[in-house]
């Protein structure tokens, strides 16, 4: 049994995350030395955390896991609403702080629970019949699993998180064959409620990023400061890059956070287009790879738990490297695996070794010619 899991483990995934790993090891050298390397060295630290719990994910039937994923996700709900009452840490209780160094940030781990649940949840709905997500009652129930954790993230503030449950969502959602009113039907909520919101509930930071993003000159030395300054990082860069510990908004202080939200700009600046571009080709290879998991599940559970994943990838992959190239509002979402951050790195290693659960026991389809 150990060994069929083996084989059909897509190995691929984890290299790709090794790989982008590596990398953002090597930005996190050239952009702590004055630090004396101390996030470098959490970092790597918390990798060593990351495998062994990753490994142990493997081992367990994602099945197993699912049966007690509620009792986690309503875990995960009081952590999210006693959060609320920790001090604010850059403006945001988004935060438990254990020490000085070390903070644990229940959101990041929520999403992989919030996912579960919710795909175990419709496989329940579904084993009577495929259409039964379509019910109105069985789809607010659905749609409540994930409403009140997103509610809970959105208080704190930490907007860029809770689009990242709404995007998985969607992707679980589409996957289990919603039908197309309501994909219809939420199109146009949103289209008419996005001016509602921007005009009646986002509080003034938002607003002023949405603006600044929209033109960034109109505030250059305040909220435009950081999407200027990594534009700038990234076409400094060129082809080749300048050089580690060469990069001149990297190293004079210019990137703020450097080591978290626009660390793809140091990549950027000191190592060019062909790293920076080699970093989006293995995002886009483990993001198809994981598809293909979704795909070749042996059961809707773990198509769902997989796309799930897919959603939750490939919106942090987009949001983080579009908000450093002003292409995007800054949200503070971090570059998976490449990010500084404890939290978000052992929560994405776990989505791994969820999908490697997923790859593992499946049966692959043999093709006759």
């Amino acid at each position: 049994m150990k060994g069929r899991i083996l084989r059909n483990i897509e190995w691929g995934i984890l290299i790709c995350c090794i790989a982008l790993f590596v990398i953002g090891c090597i930005s996190l050298y050239s952009a702590t030395q004055e630090t004396n390397y101390d996030e470098l060295k959490r970092q790597i630290i918390w990798f060593v955390i990351s495998i062994p719990i990753m490994v142990v994910v493997i081992c367990i039937d994602y099945n197993t896991i699912a049966k007690i994923s509620p009792i986690l996700y309503g875990i995960f709900i009081i952590l999210l609403i006693a959060v609320l009452f920790t001090k604010p840490v850059n403006g945001a209780s988004s935060w438990f702080t254990i020490t000085e160094s070390i903070r644990f940030q229940p959101s990041e781990f929520a999403k992989i629970f919030v996912i579960i649940t919710l795909a175990y949840l419709i496989s329940i709905f579904q084993k009577r019949d495929k259409n039964e997500i379509n019910k109105p009652l069985k789809l607010l129930a659905i749609l409540a699993v994930v409403a009140i954790p997103v509610l809970l993230i959105i208080k704190q503030p930490d907007y860029g998180t809770a689009i990242a449950f709404m995007i998985a969502t969607i992707l679980i959602l589409f996957s289990a064959g919603l039908d197309k009113r309501y994909i219809i039907g939420v199109i146009a909520i949103i289209a008419i409620a996005l001016p509602l919101v921007y005009n009646f509930v986002l509080p003034e930071h938002a607003k002023t990023r949405i603006d600044v993003f929209l033109n960034p000159n109109l505030d250059p030395r305040g909220s435009g400061y950081n999407v200027i300054q990594s534009k700038l990082a990234i076409g400094a860069g060129g082809l080749f890059g300048m050089g580690l510990l060469k990069g001149n908004q990297t190293q004079l202080g210019f990137l703020h956070p450097k080591t978290t939200d626009f660390i793809f700009s140091v990549i950027g600046e000191e190592m060019g287009f062909i790293v920076a571009g080699a970093v989006i080709i293995l995002y886009v290879i483990l993001i198809t790879k994981a598809i293909y998991v979704a795909k070749t599940a042996k059961d809707d559970l773990g198509s769902y738990i997989a796309m799930g994943i897919v959603g939750i990838f490939l919106f942090h992959m987009i949001e983080n490297i579009g908000m450093t190239m002003g292409l995007l509002p800054i949200t503070g979402v971090p570059l998976p695996f490449v990010s500084y951050g404890g939290s978000s790195l052992i929560t994405n290693f776990i989505c791994i070794g969820l999908l490697l659960n997923i790859s593992g026991r499946r049966q692959k389809t043999i093709f006759i010619n």
